[in-house]
């Protein structure tokens, strides 16, 4: 098994956080991880985006070209990362903010409006976790557990009390994503 993942949207979004807590929970189900996040110089608002690798074997390198997921958060990054998912390969997005949704017939396309899904939740700092949630459903490649450990390992000590709703966002996404395009 090995997963190339690429999440990208703007700063704020929770990004590199997201890739992250899902490098962590690969770490705690002893599989080999690469975490490579690339940003600009602006905190929030600038675009960003994180690479992981998820395999059972050693990694030769954690340069990546192609995907087998695209996690895309806004116009930019669909445009410049929908063309390089690998064929079969599953491209997820929230669409609030995409003009010009996915295009591709030959990879799994799916939405999650992790906005309104937030807005339910009262909560908009569970954004991220709610796309999280979207894609572990799409490809459970780490264990709930492990995705719980993996926020232990993430989070500062005085914010472990935020776990239980970050529990809930995840469960949040796994329900509300939509496939658009299925293989």
């Amino acid at each position: 098994m090995k997963e190339e993942i690429i999440i990208a949207g703007f700063g704020g979004q929770g990004v590199l956080s997201m890739g992250k807590i899902l490098a962590y929970s690969g770490i705690m189900q002893d599989q080999e991880v690469a975490w490579m996040p690339s940003y600009g110089p602006e905190m929030r608002g600038g675009t960003c985006n994180v690479s992981v690798i998820l395999s059972d074997k050693k990694i030769s390198s954690p340069i990546l070209s192609k995907f087998d997921t695209a996690i895309i958060l806004n116009q930019q990054s669909l445009d410049k990362f929908e063309s390089r998912v690998k064929p079969g390969g599953l491209l997820i997005y929230d669409p609030n903010g995409i003009t010009r949704h996915p295009q591709r017939t030959d990879i799994t396309v799916c939405k999650i409006a992790a906005v309104d899904e937030a807005a339910k939740l009262g909560n908009a700092k569970a954004y991220n976790m709610i796309v999280l949630g979207a894609y572990l459903a799409k490809k459970p490649i780490v264990s709930m557990d492990n995705v719980v450990a993996g926020l232990k390992k993430s989070l500062p000590p005085r914010h472990h009390k935020l776990i239980p709703m970050n529990e809930q966002a995840i469960e949040a996404g796994k329900v509300a994503v939509e496939v658009i395009n299925a293989l």
